[in-house]
């Protein structure tokens, strides 16, 4: 009888090697934690926000809102584009036409010109967007 050895090509093996595997899935792991945050478009900019105000207790839909950030040099940021005010009224008027119920908040930067702040009012306004709401951090618990 013949002994089969390590040599022969015949041999089976009898064990998956799943490091090569699990090599695959820390990596995967690693990349879906990294991206995750980049995903979530309410915090696409940096702002410093005023504070004050109330918490929001409307029922809204997630999809009824537009959130349109304005940094300090007064450039208007919708969907996490950069957009011009011209091109931000034309993508209000066709989000109010689709929606009736839509809502914009308005997160402006605290350092930002007021009159790039109440232009996105003033689009709204003209236009019939009667939800509109300023965003602003939550006042510090003493």
């Amino acid at each position: 009888m013949r002994s089969f050895s390590q040599r022969n090509p015949l041999v089976t093996l009898s064990d998956i090697n799943i490091t090569p595997l699990l090599d695959l899935a820390f990596v995967l792991l690693i990349i879906f934690v990294i991206t995750t945050p980049l995903l979530d478009p309410s915090q696409s900019v940096n702002l410093k926000l005023p504070v004050g105000g109330q918490p929001d207790k409307r029922k809204l839909d997630k999809n009824d809102i537009r959130t349109v950030e304005i940094v300090a040099e007064g450039t208007y940021i919708l969907g996490g584009q950069k957009v011009s005010k011209f091109k931000l009224e034309e993508e209000l008027i066709r989000s109010y036409r689709r929606n009736p119920n839509l809502a914009v908040d308005i997160r402006g930067d605290q350092n930002a010109h007021w009159r790039d702040v109440f232009a996105v009012f003033d689009i709204c306004i003209r236009n019939g967007i009667s939800q509109v709401s300023p965003r602003a951090s939550p006042v510090p618990k003493r």
